[in-house]
């Protein structure tokens, strides 16, 4: 089905939030849980599947639940329509520091494959799918790149990617090695592959992994600097790793005041 035109506004910098103003009848998807804050007017429905509403019976919402769950998505999305007489407007907010990218379908073909968490919300009409990598190896060795979303339309829609956000135009033939966690989202024509590092130590010691993603123009391209992946595992890293309490850095462990403060803090003592 054809998508809703709508406008919007992305506020923000490191925390950005789009603002999507919505005509009466028209509305707009979103993942669940984004929504930030919407007008007195706007009606909320949360449905089994992508939203598209492209899909009739229970086969075909079953269908479209099975996809958001195999890339590893909620069942469910929320639309947002203007049941009012004037324009009113919904927020959606970015779920890590980053930047929101929109995106219009139709100058893209119609169609974007994304990361399987870089979808934020659009225009109602979208069509959330799934896109398994073609070649063995990706499927193998891919990680967060081999089974991605794939977003059709003619509409808006919006993607969140981590850190700072850069745009490559490929020429047909020009190759660029990318961190599979750095890819947030390519157009279809752009070539995609799986490729080894090459050298053992590097393999070992690089800290980069075994593989890394390699694509090919002709095609565009999107990279973000901060994956959650790799956030979510320095975050990891430098927590307690005993119940949320840290003992280093003090002789006198659990005596006295800050013993006491952080066993309270802490939450280790029944």
């Amino acid at each position: 089905m054809a998508m809703d035109v709508v406008d919007f506004e992305i506020k923000g910098s490191e925390m950005q939030f789009v603002e999507v103003e919505l005509d009466p009848g028209e509305a707009a998807v979103g993942e669940a849980g984004s929504m930030m804050f919407m007008d007195a007017g706007i009606g909320m429905d949360t449905v089994f599947g992508d939203g598209s509403q492209a899909q009739g019976g229970i086969f075909g919402k079953l269908l479209g639940a099975g996809k958001r769950l195999i890339t590893g998505e909620s069942l469910f999305t929320t639309v947002y329509t203007n049941q009012g007489s004037t324009k009113l407007r919904v927020g959606f907010a970015a779920p890590y520091p980053g930047k929101i990218l929109p995106m219009d379908l139709k100058q893209l073909g119609g169609m974007l494959i994304c990361q399987k968490d870089a979808f934020l919300c659009a225009a109602k009409g979208v069509s959330l799918g799934i896109h398994f990598q073609q070649k063995i190896s990706t499927g193998f060795f891919g990680g967060e790149g081999f089974i991605m979303q794939k977003l059709e339309g003619d509409g808006l829609a919006f993607v969140h990617a981590g850190g700072t956000v850069v745009r490559r135009e490929l020429k047909p033939g020009q190759t660029l090695f990318v961190d599979t966690g750095c890819l947030v989202a390519l157009t279809p024509n752009v070539n995609f592959e799986v490729q080894y590092v090459g050298k053992i130590k590097t393999a070992l010691f690089g800290g980069e992994g075994l593989f890394f993603a390699k694509v090919a123009g002709p095609g565009t391209v999107w990279l973000q600097s901060l994956p959650f992946s790799r956030l979510a595992s320095r975050v990891f890293a430098a927590a307690p790793q005993r119940g949320g309490s840290r003992e280093e850095g003090s002789a006198l462990g659990g005596f006295g005041a800050g013993g006491l403060l952080g066993g309270i803090l802490g939450g280790d003592d029944e």
